[in-house]
């Protein structure tokens, strides 16, 4: 397609464009069915074989652990800020956060509905432009969990190494930074991701988490709203997201093409890059917004020397065809989300368009 836009959101974002055609070809008839995937029943062989190779792909790409259940479980990770204190805080026990942003801030807000919650680490003194250092972890033995938020996308920053945190449960919200690079699943108690991002669409959420954790919570917690419900029926209990985890599916297998974790690591290490030498390399007329050493590769936060000028750069990159590129309503400034599927080529654009709009207005 010659009139793709050059697709910056932060999500919904981009997808890869040879999985939309081919959900585009599949979509009124699946495999010779007769019907579409979305008309199918939930139960029936067609559709579980989707579901099931979408778990055994996110396994074998991420390489969980068979003491690990993959759930695929619906609200966003908005939800998982409540489902996550509900299920592990027991009684006599804290739920500990690092407090680094945005998304953070809304997790540790959830969890205070439930019990007692500590900051173990917060870069709030620094306008959250950077992750605490491992020096500065202070996590109470007494906690139940510690949670971080891996990537965030508002103020652009990301861990680059994840704590040890020895017999306390690692738990880790990476909805917008999962499958960027390899992990060590072993690390995590839980981890939870909403799809939109690196994924799929928005509508399904992933959560990993290791089985000696899916116990009776110690709150009276909805039936839905319980990982055991999901882990005990491979997240069959009700009709799931059927058409998320399709698309899912076919990212997952996008990905596998690619070469896996380690293969889209090293482009999106390339792509940000770029992005980061250009607003270091322009004698100040970018500046980037997230510490170096905590930045992202996945959503890169910049300012131009008035808001004004960033009005400018909003209102022309958006007649270029660049999308997305505002930063967010509560922080403003601009940012480029380059998610897995944002493609080199659109990066190198983007950098051409802030060199010439520099020279213009530099």
């Amino acid at each position: 397609m010659s009139n793709r836009a050059y697709n910056f959101n932060a999500g919904p974002a981009a997808l890869p464009l040879e999985v939309l055609e081919q959900a585009q070809e599949q979509f009124v008839e699946y495999k010779g069915s007769g019907m579409s995937l979305m008309e199918m029943s939930h139960r029936g062989a067609i559709y579980e074989g989707v579901h099931h190779e979408a778990e055994q792909l996110l396994r074998e790409l991420l390489g969980i652990p068979n003491n690990y259940k993959v759930l695929f479980i619906q609200g966003g990770a908005s939800t998982q800020f409540a489902m996550v204190p509900m299920n592990l805080l027991q009684p006599g026990k804290v739920a500990s956060y690092v407090s680094t942003g945005s998304w953070a801030t809304k997790a540790i807000q959830e969890a205070k509905l439930f019990g007692e919650t500590a900051i173990a680490a917060s870069s709030e003194a620094d306008k959250f432009t950077r992750i605490p250092s491992a020096a500065e972890l202070k996590i109470a033995p007494e906690s139940a969990y510690l949670h971080l938020t891996s990537n965030e996308t508002i103020e652009g920053t990301q861990w680059a190494e994840y704590p040890e945190t020895g017999s306390v449960p690692l738990v880790a919200d990476m909805s917008s930074d999962i499958l960027c690079r390899p992990l060590n699943i072993s690390q995590f108690g839980l981890i939870y991701a909403g799809a939109q991002k690196n994924l799929g669409p928005s509508g399904v959420t992933i959560v990993i988490i290791r089985e000696d954790l899916i116990g009776t919570p110690s709150l009276t917690v909805p039936t839905m709203l319980r990982y055991s419900t999901h882990a005990k029926n491979d997240s069959l209990y009700n009709t799931p997201p059927t058409f998320a985890i399709y698309m899912t599916n076919l990212v997952l297998n996008w990905v596998k093409a690619q070469g896996g974790a380690a293969a889209i690591e090293k482009i999106n290490k390339e792509k940000a890059g770029l992005l980061y030498a250009a607003i270091d390399g322009s004698d100040g007329f970018y500046r980037g917004v997230a510490q170096e050493g905590s930045r992202s590769i996945m959503n890169v936060t910049f300012r131009l020397g008035s808001e004004e000028l960033e009005k400018q750069f909003a209102k022309e990159s958006e007649a270029q065809g660049f999308v997305g590129l505002k930063g967010h309503r509560s922080v403003g400034g601009l940012r480029a989300s380059i998610y897995n599927a944002v493609p080199l080529a659109s990066v190198k654009a983007l950098v051409d368009f802030m060199n010439d709009f520099k020279r213009r207005n530099g």
